[in-house]
């Protein structure tokens, strides 16, 4: 097998040196000929009719438009739908006459400075008529979605057990806290098309609502993804896209539609809440019979992607442990809380939150070595989907687990770690493994298209619909792109998705489909291209195949020993057979395997003031094969931190009221740098089938085994059994209270 180049190596991302300069331009930084400025006005109670008297604002100087629900088309849509073949429940508006949040979107104001525009939201005079709103899953009835998957016989397994452990627990809502608030700009661009810049996952999911809302055709709908500054499925969703069309649409100016951070914590979307109860049937070996798993999700006010994520976090069950009894319900709720979206891990991390939790809590019952347990009930490498879904792939769990234990000192530690408590600290390890996808296939359109081209010079345009977040997806088609070309990587460009311009890809940035998915794809072309060069380069030479190789954008005649540069075949190709030097794909991704990990952690807990520390984190992930290694450490590392603020500070706080009381940073907890331990990595890189050079995901996988790691080792130091996340101070102080 011919040596990798670029597939590998630790290239430094090209926006690298403008972003630490503050040179890069994002949406908020645009300026436009003739601009206006828009701002929400969001609903201040959770559940309430509402009267608008807009009187005095609109004689606030700089105005041009102030906008209610009378003002806006009358169409309801789900943001949720990402493709045409989609359909879920449609029950928002551009704008609401009812607030069934705090935070709904009640009123639109449009103003020739934002100055301007923060005066009037001021002098807006709203009335509310309240009505009692439900606030969390305990007072939910409503039901959004239902869905029961299940294999084997559970009940049986149940009756043949000799243990059932039984564990309730609870995930919170969690704002994505990316450095970068949503923002978005629309204006008519040359060519008459309403044109919205938007730091999006799914451009063509933009298209297809504002399409939809303003009835307008497709092909005059062009959306251009921008510079992103951070997402975490925040942006998944077209929250300011439509509204900031429709205000250029009537307007016929360009507007930029701008949050601060508390309108992005009120107004946008969180991650789903969840109550799941789990119950486990095992024997006196250590085997796992059977597990039923139901899991109440708080969808919120809108049903967005309730069904979604509902199923999504039901299928990670069946792919991790080989149960082959087990059944699955789950149900989503409406409240009158801010809307569940998309988060990093997509229902996963909720999953393991508590299953996790379980599955040492069986193994404390069975006395038996969390790790050693594990290893005796995980998946074999090969499994297929006990519900029928997609093959798991190479499943490199115990692998993880093996290596892991040997990298962390496991059996030492957990033998000894006890020996450091103090009258005021307790030190305890604990780990949890964790799986996710790579893509949809299974489940929904998987598909993406590339257009390469090589030009004259020399230098290469892969074009396709890519969507960075910020964690270095163009680096990584550049490099997959320059291996398969076998060509320099500076020279190869690729572009992000621009809806008029860039071909068609179904599903964007989600799901952890885009170096599985459409990294493959690429590589696909890249290798097609070089046959290309190779055949043309043959045919006007007239020599064979077997004679030809290439090495960084030249061609090599074995023979002669002559060498010719890519560019210069361009050239006489196009000469000599009028033909260019590109190749058009289309590529559906024929699997969806799963990543898996395992991780590991050392924490210290103050008894007297109920703090932790985590002291000491190993993160071993199956990976298939680390593109670029370097962004991969990132996004572990990332990953980490996002899952400890989940364990241990993150929650979004809201009142019996529907009152949301951490609105900033300062209220609202994220783990910052002083509080974060080293993050060690390790990865298993075992080539996974259909994958580009065999890698596949880990930017969601990295965020769902760290927290129960945590949760797990603060229960092994204080013999609690918690299984509430965050687990604050005050959490536990309350459970230390408890035991005495």
């Amino acid at each position: 097998m011919k040596e990798l180049r670029y597939v590998g190596q630790r290239i430094i991302r090209e926006d690298s040196y403008d972003k630490a300069r503050g040179k890069t331009i994002y949406v908020g930084d645009m300026k436009r000929a003739n601009m206006l400025y828009a701002k929400l006005v969001l609903g201040q109670k959770a559940h309430a009719e509402i009267e608008i008297d807009k009187t005095e604002a609109m004689l606030v100087d700089g105005i041009e438009a102030i906008f209610t629900h009378e003002d806006v088309p009358k169409v309801q849509y789900n943001a949720f739908e990402w493709h045409s073949s989609i359909k879920a429940p449609r029950d928002e508006y551009l704008l609401n006459n009812k607030a069934r949040y705090v935070g709904d979107r009640i009123a639109l104001v449009v103003g020739k400075s934002k100055k301007a525009v923060e005066e009037a939201i001021a002098k807006l005079s709203i009335a509310y008529k309240e009505e009692k709103p439900v606030i969390g899953l305990d007072e939910a009835t409503s039901l959004a979605f239902s869905k029961e998957i299940s294999t084997g016989d559970y009940e049986k397994a149940f009756e043949n057990a000799d243990y059932i452990i039984k564990d309730i627990g609870t995930t919170p809502k969690i704002h994505h806290a990316a450095i970068e608030p949503h923002a978005c700009l629309a204006e008519f661009d040359d060519r008459g098309n309403l044109l919205i810049w938007a730091p999006c996952q799914v451009a063509s999911q933009i298209q297809i609502h504002v399409s939809n809302i303003l009835n307008i055709p497709l092909n005059r709908v062009r959306v251009v993804k921008t510079v992103m500054g951070g997402s975490f499925g925040g942006k998944s969703i077209p929250i300011l896209e439509p509204i900031a069309a429709f205000a250029t649409y009537r307007l016929n100016r360009p507007v930029l539609l701008y949050m601060n951070r508390t309108d992005t914590i009120l107004g946008t979307v969180t991650r789903n809440a969840t109550k799941i109860t789990v119950e486990t049937a095992v024997n006196k070996e250590g085997k796992i019979l059977g597990r039923k798993i139901e899991a109440h999700v708080d969808g919120g006010a809108y049903n967005t992607n309730a069904a979604a994520v509902t199923m999504a976090l039901g299928k990670k069950l069946f792919r991790l442990y080989d149960i082959k009894d087990q059944c699955y319900i789950g149900k989503a709720y409406y409240t009158n809380t801010i809307p569940g979206g998309a988060c990093r891990g997509y229902g996963s991390p909720q999953a393991h939150a508590i299953t996790e939790v379980n599955i040492d809590n069986v193994a404390k019952t069975l006395n038996m070595d969390p790790c050693e347990f594990r290893l005796k009930n995980l998946i074999e490498d090969g499994a297929k989907d006990p519900t029928g879904s997609t093959d798991i792939g190479n499943a490199k769990i115990k692998e993880c687990i093996i290596k892991g234990m040997e990298a962390f000192n496991w059996k030492e530690k957990r033998k000894n770690i006890r020996n450091k408590n103090t009258n005021r600290y307790s030190y305890g390890i604990g780990m949890a493994c964790g799986t996710h996808g790579n893509g949809y296939t299974g489940a929904y359109p998987d598909y993406t298209s590339v257009d390469l081209r090589l030009f004259s010079d020399g230098s290469v345009l892969v074009n396709m619909s890519i969507h960075d977040l910020g964690c270095g997806t163009l680096t990584i088609m550049q490099q997959i792109a320059a291996e398969a070309l076998d060509i320099e990587i500076e020279k190869v460009k690729v572009t992000e998705a621009d809806t008029l311009n860039t071909p068609a890809d179904s599903a964007g940035t989600q799901a952890s489909r885009v170096t599985y998915v459409c990294g493959a794809a690429v590589k696909e072309a890249g290798e097609k291209l070089r046959q290309k060069l190779i055949d043309t380069f043959c045919k006007l030479k007239g020599i064979n195949q077997d004679d030809v190789i290439t090495s960084q954008g030249y061609i090599f005649n074995k023979q002669s020993n002559q060498k010719y540069s890519y560019s210069e075949i361009v050239v006489e190709a196009e000469k000599t057979f009028q033909e260019d030097m590109s190749v058009f794909i289309k590529y559906k991704s024929p699997a969806n395997p799963a990543s898996f990990a395992a991780c590991f952690a050392e924490v210290k807990v103050d008894k007297y003031t109920g703090l932790v520390e985590v002291i000491d984190f190993l993160a071993v992930h199956d990976i298939g094969k680390s593109i670029n290694p370097m962004l991969v450490e990132g996004q572990i590392q990332g990953g980490v931190q996002f899952s400890i603020g989940m364990a241990l500070t993150e929650d979004i706080d809201i009142d019996s009221k529907g009152n949301v009381k951490s609105t900033n940073f300062s209220k609202y907890h994220i783990l910052n740098s002083t509080s974060m331990p080293k993050v060690r990595t390790m990865t298993i890189e075992a080539n996974e089938p259909y994958g580009p050079y065999g890698a596949k995901s880990v930017g969601e996988m990295a965020t769902v085994a760290p927290a129960p790691a945590i949760i797990n080792a603060i229960n092994f130091a204080l013999d609690t059994n918690i299984t509430t996340y965050p687990a604050t101070p005050e959490l536990i102080i309350n459970e230390l209270n408890k035991k005495s």
